[in-house]
């Protein structure tokens, strides 16, 4: 008997919820079938894969877990030449797997995929944003092919390839005809009432650091988890913000006000997986992206 795709399946879903009968609700199969497949798939390796005598549940053997992690490997392996096979080098079409951390919802992923859009029709996109670490694990599972986050330290596997240094300045409401503001020491942030990036912000533990470093207090009013919803608040009172100055470039209703020291640069950077196959979907995007950042006259890296 011939190994098949459907056995490694099958022994993924057993071992993701340690037992027959959630995975054959999940592979929508009868649980008897999938307790024969899996028995057929121990008869053609040889060696048993599933301890099927605990009481907690059925459990992988060390040979199981072994045969598990080259599945996966296999499995993720032919996902991705399926994608190669499908890819098309005149980008009449092709899917792009892109995930951002959130700043960049709020300046950078909008104009990008108009552009990507407006030059390649055929090319869907599929954006998420979420914080870095899932982003680098995303990558390393193959369940996205493009990452924008920030220069490291990466996970093993994680490859970084700079692209920008993104600023941050001190934000307030515009006033009509104000002149530009001197450096404002950063001492006198703590006089100031603040509404702040929620703590499940790379950028709010970047504002954070240097605070601390400078031994300021903050005296934080409102904190939230959205850019938008801080662009919001800040024109609308008297609460400053930190934020990219490119955020803040797009919003004339919003001024910047630089901070002395001023806050450290970050750099920005393509993540992706490491001898990954990367699509001419990849290809064009990071090409637009990089034509982008030139155009907008972005710090170089």
């Amino acid at each position: 008997m011939a190994l098949e795709l459907r056995h490694l399946r099958y022994l993924l879903a057993v071992a993701e919820h340690a037992g027959f009968t959630r995975a054959a609700e999940e592979l929508r199969i009868s649980q008897p079938t999938l307790s024969q497949q899996i028995k057929q798939l121990e008869g053609m390796v040889g060696v048993q894969l599933l301890d099927r005598t605990g009481r907690g549940g059925v459990r992988l053997t060390d040979a199981g877990e072994t045969y598990v992690q080259h599945a996966r490997r296999a499995l993720r392996d032919l996902a991705a030449a399926e994608r190669a096979v499908h890819d098309v080098a005149d980008l009449s079409r092709g899917h792009l797997r892109l995930a951002v951390t959130p700043t960049f919802t709020a300046y950078l992923v909008g104009p990008l995929a108009a552009e990507l859009h407006a030059r390649h029709p055929g090319i869907t996109l599929d954006v998420k944003d979420m914080a870095q670490d899932r982003i680098e694990a995303g990558l390393l599972a193959d369940e996205l092919d493009l990452g924008i986050a920030f220069v490291g330290p990466h996970l093993p596997g994680i490859t970084a390839t700079p692209l920008y240094a993104e600023t941050l300045s001190l934000v307030t409401a515009a006033r009509p005809a104000a002149d530009p503001q001197p450096p404002l020491p950063v001492a006198d942030v703590a006089d100031r009432q603040l509404a702040l990036l929620s703590g499940d912000f790379a950028t709010r533990g970047h504002i954070d650091a240097y605070l601390a470093d400078h031994r300021v207090r903050p005296r934080i009013a409102v904190e939230a988890n959205s850019v938008q919803t801080l662009t919001e608040i800040v024109q609308r009172t008297d609460l400053a913000t930190v934020l990219p100055d490119a955020v803040t470039e797009d919003h004339p209703h919003l001024a910047p006000v630089p901070l002395a020291p001023p806050l450290p640069t970050r750099t920005v950077a393509f993540l992706g997986r490491e001898h990954a196959y990367r699509s001419f979907a990849a290809a064009a995007f990071i090409r637009l992206t990089r034509h982008h950042v030139r155009a907008r006259g972005y710090t170089p890296a």
